[in-house]
């Protein structure tokens, strides 16, 4: 069974970041990180985050990708699967 299916919640103190680099766009941010909950598999996230009217940073549905942002991105994921090995 797993976690979700044993019923048991997700505890943030389990999750370790492994390795996190962004970009900084117009209107926001792109995140790349790598995760592993529990000491399990590490698992790849792209997270992004948008200004808001205030100007602050809040996280936002990832959705597509221009062009410009996935040359952005492109060495923070040669960067990352190397930090998946």
């Amino acid at each position: 069974l797993t976690r979700r299916e044993e019923g048991m919640p997700y505890d943030s103190s389990l999750d370790q970041q492994l390795f996190s680099k962004f970009i900084d766009m117009p209107n926001g941010r792109l995140i790349v990180s790598v995760y592993s909950y529990n000491n399990g598999p590490k698992k790849l996230q792209i997270s992004r985050e948008i200004k808001g009217k205030d100007g602050s940073l809040v996280f936002a549905k990832l959705g597509r990708l221009s062009k410009e942002e996935l040359e952005g991105i492109t060495p923070f994921l040669k960067e990352a699967q190397a930090a998946m090995e």
